[in-house]
């Protein structure tokens, strides 16, 4: 997340001409003020209580986890400090138009800011390929369920990729240019009026990013239309005869071919049974108890492969809702940014540079309602934590 407060005055500086930073103060009556004030709040505190209650459920409810939610963990980490460090010396800048916090300060916000705006996009990629992953390659994603390194190398992997996209440049750019161009009552990094670097660190932050979810959510749900049209004919048929002792021993029939893709075995594999009994799923066909046994195993096998398919469809509509709003959220200050270049920012109104960079942290704050409505076992989490009678009556009322 980058500041705007001071974008006019970059446009100045190039010129040689001294413009007075424009803040919210200089637009807005005093009841307007306090209005925003209240807000700017009210979202901080949302921000650090929704993501406090996600890191909660995550250490009090066992269930949770699992391989996919410690990624769900590091964005609610990353959300987390945005509420309780970003926000909260933002706000003061936002309404006076002047950092009153000296440069040590200013450096250490500018840091913490794009690292951790830069690491929760980078977030949602990682949910969005661990979605992926889980629809499309189920075989090979649970064989990595039990390698527990792997979540944490990869978390601490998009930590590393969000400091380096912009941390360097924030601490070193002044040295290597030889001076700064910042003023003393303002706090933005050196870069932000070098189109250039802001049009390729805007492409690796948002546009690639995007490009990528919309890459797994189109695979997923093209692979789950797939399996839907596929079971529809196949998965659920009553077993023939002659096919029974074929099918039932998990073989292919003698001239069939043998499934092409993993999207079948993402249904099929966690529905096979751990132990197959040959005396009795590969007996002759013809005898009653291995036909009986056969149209028990169908149904199981059938109502299994609807389970799985819905759960898909769930973890496909829930990951479609974290991107759209991830896009929302990300997209007119992104797009802006790139506008501002040709007219050194003197083409878009300082209101929407303010109005669009809160749309950046309103997306922090927004992630942990995602949760609770997307996800079945984060809500009955936030439940057991914030209702604890009342979820211990509505769990014995539904079990």
């Amino acid at each position: 997340m980058h500041n705007s407060t001071a974008e006019i005055p970059h446009a100045a500086e190039t010129r040689n001409e001294t413009w007075p930073s424009q803040s919210l103060s200089s637009e807005f009556s005093l009841a307007v003020l306090v209005l925003l004030a209240f807000l700017m709040v009210l979202l901080c505190l949302v921000t650090i209580l929704g993501n406090m209650l996600v890191i909660l459920a995550f250490i009090m409810d066992r269930n949770l986890r699992h391989r996919s939610n410690y990624f769900f963990l590091n964005l609610a980490v990353s959300d987390f400090a945005v509420g309780v460090f970003c926000i909260p010396l933002y706000i003061p800048y936002s309404l006076t138009g002047k950092w009153h916090l000296g440069r040590g300060i200013c450096k250490l916000w500018l840091v913490m800011d794009y690292l951790l705006c830069t690491a929760s996009v980078f977030n949602i990629v990682l949910i969005s390929y661990d979605r992926f992953l889980s629809v499309t390659k189920a075989v090979s994603y649970r064989a990595q369920q039990g390698i527990t390194s792997n979540p944490a190398i990869e978390m601490v992997a998009i930590w590393l990729l969000a400091f380096l996209l912009y941390c360097p440049a924030i601490l070193f750019w002044e040295h290597v240019a030889g001076h700064s161009v910042v003023p003393v009552d303002q706090c933005y990094a050196e870069f932000f009026h070098n189109w250039y670097f802001l049009l390729c660190a805007s492409t690796l932050e948002f546009f690639v990013p995007l490009l990528l979810v919309t890459y797994f959510n189109a695979h997923i749900f093209h692979n789950i239309q797939r399996r839907q049209r596929r079971g529809s004919v196949q998965d659920c048929e009553p077993p023939r005869s002659s096919s029974l002792s074929w099918r039932f021993c998990g073989l292919p029939r003698p001239g069939a071919s043998s499934p092409s893709s993993e999207a079948e075995d993402s249904v099929s594999s966690s529905m096979k049974p751990k132990k197959v009994s040959l005396g009795t799923d590969c007996s002759s066909p013809s005898t009653d108890n291995s036909v009986t046994s056969g149209n028990d195993f169908s149904v199981s096998f059938c109502a299994k492969t609807r389970s799985k398919l819905q759960q898909d469809k769930k973890i496909a509509k829930s990951l479609a809702v974290i991107v759209c709003v991830f896009a929302i959220c990300w997209a007119p200050y992104s797009l802006l940014m790139i506008i501002r270049g040709p007219c050194q920012g003197t083409c878009v109104h300082h209101f929407f540079y303010e109005a669009t960079f809160w749309l950046l942290w309103i997306n922090s704050s927004l992630n942990p309602f995602l949760y609770a409505l997307c996800h079945v076992k984060f809500r009955m989490a936030f439940l057991k934590i914030l209702c604890h009678k009342k979820f211990a009556t509505l769990r014995s009322g539904s079990f």
